[in-house]
C-alpha cells in the first residue's frame, strides 16, 4: 500500500508538540553540561526535571484530539498507514532530504516508553551516581541518548531515519568507558566496531533505495513504492543484516553480553530497555515496509536464525554463572521471539513483535535496575556468592522473582504475549518449516523457564553468603525508579491492548504489499 500525495496530519498542537519531544531533552543536555561541576547533584536534578517533562511530551502524543484530526479538515478518509500526527520540513532540498517525524500505533509504545526509562534512569542518577563520580556528565549524556533513541522512533525520512540511528553510537561507548566495570574498555572497542559494522551496511541500503526510488519518505516508499525485485533484495538483505547487529540477534549478538556486563545500571537499562529495540523496529518500518518482496524471501532463514537464537539463548543462560551476563544472555532469545514474529510476515506476527519489544524493555529494564543494585549491595556478580537473598533482604529477592516470572513467560505478565503470539503466528504460517519453528520456540520457552527458575535457585534460596548477609533494605529512590516497571509488566500483562490498540491497521498496510 503506497501512499505517494498526503497532507500533513495533526494540527498545530501536535506538530508543536513532535518537535517538542525532541527539542526538551536536546536543550536539557546541553543545559546540564554547561553547568558548573560544583553543583553536580543539582545538574542531575535538572536532566531528570528535563526528562520527566520529555516523558509526559512523549505520552500526550496520544491525546484523542491529536489523531488524526488534520484529515476531517480535508474531507479525506484516514489512510490505514499514515502517521496520527507528523511534521515534515524540506531540510537538504538538493539532495531531496526532508526533515520529517512522524508518530503513529507502532512507534508510540516505544516512544513512550524510552520517555519513561530516560526519566527514571536520570532520576536514579540523582542518588545512585556509578563508580567515577561525573553524575552531571553522565545525566547529559543519558539525555542525548534519548535524543537519538527518540528521533530513530519517529523519523519518516530514510536518512533522518540514518542520522537519528547513529547519534546514539558515541554518547553510549562513553557511558560504558566513563562509567563501567574494570574490562570497559573492551566491551566499548566491541560496541563501537560491531555498531559501526552495521552503521556502514545501512547507509549503503539507505543509499541503494533512496537512488532507485528517488525518495527517502517512509510513507511513500511503504510497500515498495514500484522498486524492482533485485533493489528490494538487495536492500532487505543489506537492512536486516544492519538491524541484527542492533538487536542485537544471534549470531552477531557477541557484543552485548560484554557490553551489559561492564555498563553501569542506568546504561545496562537503557541499552536493553530502548536501545535494542531500534534494531527490531528498523526492521519492521524500513526493512519490511520498503522492502517487502526482499522480506518475503529472506522470511525463512530470518525464522531459521530467530528458532536458533531461542535455542541457544537459552541453553547459554543454562551455564551462565554471572548475574548481569545471564540477564544479557536472555535478551538473545527473547529477541529470537521477536525475529520469529517478524519473519511470519502475519499481522499476529508483528504484532507479538511489537508487544515483544515493549514487554522485553519494561521487564529487562526492571531485572537490570535489580542486579545492579543487588551488585552494588554485595559488590559481584556471581550466582554462587549471591546465595540466601530472601533470607536477608525478601524484599529484593521477592522483585527479583516477580521480574524473573515475568521474564519466562508467566500468563497475566507482561512477557507473555509476544512470545505465544509467535509461536502462534508461526504455527498460523503452516508448512513443515514454520510448524518446526514454532515447536522449537516452545521449547525455547520451557529452556527460558528453566534457567530463571534455576538463576531463583541459585540466588534466592539456600542459606545466606556472606555477600548479601549485610544488605541494606530497598530505599526511596529504588522503589521510585523500579515501581513503574513493575506496575506496567502487570498492566501489559492483564491489558495488551495498551500497547496492541490502533496497531491492526497499521500492520496491516505494512503486510498487505507482501506476495
Amino acid at each position: 500500500m503506497i501512499y505517494r500525495d498526503y497532507v500533513t496530519t495533526g494540527g498545530t498542537f501536535a506538530q508543536v508538540l513532535l518537535i517538542a519531544v525532541l527539542a526538551v531533552p536536546a536543550l536539557g543536555a546541553v543545559a546540564v553540561a554547561l553547568l558548573p561541576a560544583r553543583i553536580d547533584r543539582g545538574a542531575r536534578i535538572l536532566a531528570t526535571v528535563f526528562a520527566a517533562v520529555t516523558f509526559v511530551l512523549t505520552a500526550l502524543l496520544a491525546l484523542p484530539s491529536v489523531r488524526g484530526s488534520g484529515w476531517a479538515a480535508f474531507g479525506v478518509e484516514q489512510p490505514r498507514l499514515l502517521p496520527w500526527t507528523d511534521v515534515n520540513v524540506s531540510w537538504v532540498p538538493a539532495l531531496g532530504v526532508d526533515f520529517h517525524l512522524g508518530v503513529d500505533a507502532i512507534s508510540y509504545p516505544l516512544v513512550v516508553l524510552t520517555g519513561l526509562l530516560t526519566a527514571l534512569c536520570c532520576a536514579y542518577t540523582v542518588w545512585k551516581v556509578p563508580e567515577g563520580g561525573r553524575g552531571r556528565t553522565l545525566a547529559a549524556l543519558l539525555l542525548v541518548l534519548e535524543v537519538g533513541i527518540l528521533g530513530t522512533f519517529l523519523a519518516l525520512d530514510l536518512v533522518l531515519f540514518f542520522v537519528f540511528f547513529e547519534v546514539v553510537l558515541l554518547p553510549m561507548y562513553a557511558v560504558i568507558v566513563g562509567w563501567g566495570g574494570p574490562d570497559r574498555r573492551r566491551a566499548a572497542r566491541k560496541f563501537v566496531l560491531y555498531t559501526l559494522f552495521g552503521s556502514v551496511l545501512l547507509l549503503l541500503g539507505v543509499f541503494t533505495v533512496v537512488v532507485a526510488a528517488g525518495t527517502g519518505d517512509l510513507m511513500t516508499l511503504t510497500g515498495g513504492a514500484g522498486l524492482s525485485r533485485t533493489v528490494q533484495y538487495t536492500a532487505f538483505a543489506l537492512f536486516a543484516v544492519a538491524f541484527a547487529v542492533k538487536a542485537p540477534l544471534w549470531p552477531l549478538h557477541t557484543w552485548l553480553p560484554a557490553a551489559h556486563t561492564e555498563a553501569p545500571t542506568v546504561g545496562s537499562v537503557i541499552l536493553a530497555g530502548v536501545l535494542l529495540k531500534m534494531g527490531t523496529y528498523g526492521l519492521i518500518r524500513v526493512g519490511v515496509g520498503v522492502a517487502p518482496l526482499g522480506a518475503a524471501w529472506a522470511a525463512p532463514v530470518l525464522g531459521i536464525l530467530a528458532a536458533a537464537a531461542i535455542i541457544i539463548g537459552s541453553l547459554v543462560c543454562l551455564r551462565q554463572t554471572d548475574l548481569k551476563r545471564l540477564i544479557a544472555y536472555s535478551s538473545v532469545g527473547h529477541m529470537g521471539f521477536v525475529l520469529l514474529g517478524i519473519a511470519t510476515l502475519t499481522v499476529t506476527g508483528l504484532q507479538a513483535a511489537l508487544i515483544g519489544n515493549v514487554a522485553h524493555g519494561i521487564i529487562t529494564g526492571l531485572l537490570f535496575f535489580l542486579a545492579g543494585a543487588i551488585k552494588d549491595r554485595g559488590h559481584t556478580g556471581s550466582l554462587a556468592d549471591l546465595g540466601g537473598l530472601r533470607e536477608t533482604a525478601p524484599r529484593l529477592a521477592g522483585l527479583l522473582g516477580f521480574a524473573a516470572i515475568a521474564s519466562l513467560g508467566l500468563p497475566g505478565l507482561a512477557g507473555f504475549w509476544g512470545e505465544a503470539f509467535a509461536v502462534v503466528a508461526a504455527t498460523e504460517r503452516g508448512g513443515p518449516l514454520w510448524i518446526t519453528l514454532a515447536a522449537l520456540a516452545a521449547i525455547g520457552g520451557a529452556l527460558t523457564a528453566a534457567y530463571f527458575l534455576r538463576l531463583l535457585r541459585r540466588v534466592t534460596h539456600g542459606p545466606a553468603t556472606p555477600a548479601v548477609a549485610g544488605f541494606a533494605p530497598i530505599s526511596r529512590p529504588e522503589w521510585l525508579a523500579w515501581s513503574p516497571l513493575i506496575l506496567l509488566a502487570l498492566a501489559v500483562g492483564l491489558v495488551p491492548a495498551l500497547v496492541l490498540a490502533a496497531t491492526s491497521d497499521p500492520v496491516a498496510a505494512l503486510t498487505g504489499a507482501l506476495p
